[in-house]
């Protein structure tokens, strides 16, 4: 803007009677005025917000701005820029002043030059400064209304953290509840388990051994072979019962194979003992990093993987078995595929008591552990079982 005036001048400074005093003065006012802004732009005046220093330059430029446009008031142009430094530059309590001081040099060289020679100009200059003060009071009214805009965008950004912050612990913390719940859960439901089991071993196998032991003694203690040979029927009966109701309430028990190995290992190994009993191809594949889980979710997987196995052996007549475990974030997942003649899964019979828990078993015990089995097939495509649980781990 300095540029700018300094070559509208010259071709002007006749027209508004500058003489060659004036050229002089004008000149080095303007080397002045160059040399300050020089000095602004290398020291980072602009950058730095207001101070003493800022407030300084500020006046100085507005000095050089009066002095060149008394000369010439098409300086008015390099004075105008007082409009836009003001806020930037100037201490807060010399916004106002300043930009009061910055509409006197518009408001003359508007006028026709400083100062104003007769009567109608000094008219028209009061006239132009009213209304360059007026634009400035609505120009710092209007700047005042942004800067609080803003204060409360600032503000209403700084509430959305905190109670981004506020709900995300919360978030957090009914996380903790869900898990801690779970756990509780689970725990709960092993109790019953094994108040069950007792119950039943109380009930079923305990009595069918105390009626054992009765028949026995009556054979002991007879010389009848007729009677002697009845009371055997019975007691293998009641033998043949009570070892099916051994193998039924130990059925969910934890199994051996994970005494000494961990999940992956022992399906590793159930894997490769399956497919040497079958001669069927099995392969079995782990994702994921392995984490030592808790006992009972590793029970239920290993056994949900025999009793896919045992089925595929049953029923597939499949030529290929993969058996994948998947370790990911929260949820483990156990997915068991073959190529064999696959079935319709909204025909499978109920199930049998002559053997193994089946679908159903496989869904109760995902469900006990708040997950689930999915099952895919199709007749002459093979058939997917995946079962899903909670990543609980072992010291959890």
């Amino acid at each position: 803007m300095l540029a700018i005036s300094a070559l509208l001048a010259v071709p002007t400074n006749a027209a508004f009677g500058v003489g060659h005093t004036g050229w002089y003065v004008m000149g080095g006012l303007v080397a002045g005025a160059a040399v300050l802004e020089g000095v602004a732009i290398r020291v980072g005046l602009a950058r730095k917000g207001p101070s003493v220093a800022t407030t300084v330059y500020y006046g100085l430029r507005w000095a050089l701005a009066f002095c060149l446009a008394w000369i010439n008031p098409l300086f008015a142009f390099y004075a105008a820029m007082g409009y836009f430094g003001a806020g930037r530059f100037l201490l807060p309590r010399l916004v106002k002043p300043g930009l009061a001081a910055s509409a006197v040099i518009l408001a003359g060289s508007q006028a026709g030059g400083l100062p104003p020679e007769n009567a109608p100009q000094w008219a028209l200059f009061g006239a132009l400064l009213a209304i360059n003060l007026g634009l400035v009071g609505a120009m710092v009214h209007l700047d005042t209304k942004e800067y609080e805009r803003t204060r409360a965008q600032v503000a209403t950004i700084a509430e959305l953290e905190r109670t981004n912050k506020a709900l995300q612990e919360a978030m957090d913390e009914n996380a903790q509840l869900h898990t801690q719940l779970l756990v509780q859960a689970r725990e709960a439901g092993i109790s019953d388990e094994r108040r069950r089991l007792a119950a039943e071993i109380h009930d079923t196998i305990a009595q069918g051994l105390t009626g054992i032991i009765a028949q026995l003694q009556v054979v002991a203690n007879t010389d009848d072979r007729g009677l002697a040979c009845e009371h055997l029927d019975r007691a293998a009966d009641l033998a043949r019962h009570s070892l099916g109701e051994a193998r039924r309430s130990v059925h969910n028990l934890a199994p051996a194979a994970l005494d000494d190995a961990t999940l992956a290992e022992a399906l590793k190994k159930t894997v490769e003992d399956w497919s040497a009993r079958t001669g069927v191809r099995a392969d079995f594949t782990l994702t994921g990093t392995a984490e030592p889980l808790h006992d009972e979710i590793e029970a239920s997987l290993l056994r949900i993987a025999e009793e896919a196995l045992s089925n595929a052996a049953r029923h597939a007549a499949a030529t290929r078995v993969g058996v994948t475990l998947s370790f990911m974030a929260g949820e483990v997942t156990l997915d068991v595929r073959d190529d064999g003649r696959g079935f319709d899964p909204l025909a499978v019979p109920g199930r049998s008591g002559g053997g193994g828990f089946g679908l159903d078993g496989m869904r109760a015990r995902a469900e006990r552990l708040a997950g689930g089995v999915t099952v895919e097939s199709e007749e002459g495509g093979g058939t997917a079982i995946s079962a899903r649980v909670p990543l609980v781990r072992h010291d959890q």
